[in-house]
């Protein structure tokens, strides 16, 4: 599997609204269409946030993020889907982990460590939105052992140093099944920049036979998702993370930026890795 890259689409994110991209799927049928979309031009992961149907609103409600699930499931069996935990402000633990304990996701996101976590205008430095995310080490533990409970793979989400040693110092008390999936994410104003010397120690800095994927924000996701796809790590794309597409224009959907990294992978002499063998590179556990 040394030459699979798993390319993993974030076809909403729980910040993003319609007036930056009309195409953002809110109701449960627009995410199946979406996702559909993505696994048909090579995505093997689909990663969610789920939205109130009429307002496009983060929800932890179960039964509205049971439709969503169920859509996709129904329209792309086989698909790999990722559920978040990283909810918005003032959501507690328990409704962040309550989507996964009951769908029981094949993955889910698991945050690493609390931070600033801002939406900025990078012309000038002025920061237009900010919470702080908090993901204290109980969370931490607590969703990870629901997450072993109910066979769910977390994928353990790193916005800068601190996570990585978050996860080793907790790894201790054997929580987590091995090995370990990370996901490297570069530039929230908060979190850490892209530059190859930050990913470059990043990936130095896990345990041996991790795998992990790249995330890059806005306009660093470009280049870090390469570096990556280049240095032998997986990639995430999605409307999610940028909007636009490398030459500016507004992306036709998370699909389309699929695509290019389709052409990224087959550049660089690798090949995509479909489902199944999605579910083999990142040791997602067997069930029934």
């Amino acid at each position: 599997m040394t030459d699979k890259i798993v390319i993993s689409a974030a076809i909403v994110g729980g910040r993003i609204m319609r007036d930056q991209h009309p195409g953002l799927p809110y109701t449960p049928e627009e995410f199946a269409a979406e996702a559909y979309r993505c696994m048909n031009e090579g995505a093997a992961v689909v990663h969610i946030h789920p939205r109130e149907p009429d307002t496009g609103a983060q929800t932890a409600n179960i039964a509205k993020s049971r439709a969503v699930f169920d859509a996709i499931r129904n329209r792309c069996p086989g698909l790999i889907i990722n559920i978040s935990t990283g909810e918005a402000p003032g959501f507690s633990m328990e409704e962040r982990i309550g989507p996964v304990a009951a769908l029981e996701p094949e993955m889910a996101s698991l945050n690493t460590s609390s931070m600033n976590f801002a939406g900025v205008d990078w012309r000038t430095g002025k920061v237009l939105t900010e919470y702080i995310f908090e993901n204290p080490f109980r969370n931490l533990i607590e969703m990870a052992k629901t997450m072993r409970q109910h066979k769910v793979k977390p994928e353990l989400e790193v916005f800068d140093f601190s996570g990585i040693y978050n996860v080793l110092l907790v790894r201790k008390q054997g929580i987590f099944e091995e090995p370990l999936h990370f996901q490297l994410v570069f530039g929230v104003a908060g979190g850490i920049p892209y530059d190859v010397f930050n990913l470059a120690r990043m990936r130095d800095l896990l345990p041996q036979g991790s795998s992990w994927s790249v995330i890059g924000v806005g306009p660093n996701q470009f280049p870090a998702v390469m570096t990556s796809a280049a240095n032998g790590g997986h990639i995430r794309v999605g409307l999610e993370d940028n909007v636009r597409m490398p030459d500016k224009r507004l992306a036709k959907g998370s699909y389309e930026q699929v695509q290019w990294a389709v052409q990224l992978v087959r550049l660089l002499g690798r090949e995509v890795a479909t489902p199944n063998e999605a579910k083999e590179i990142f040791h997602i556990p067997k069930r029934g």
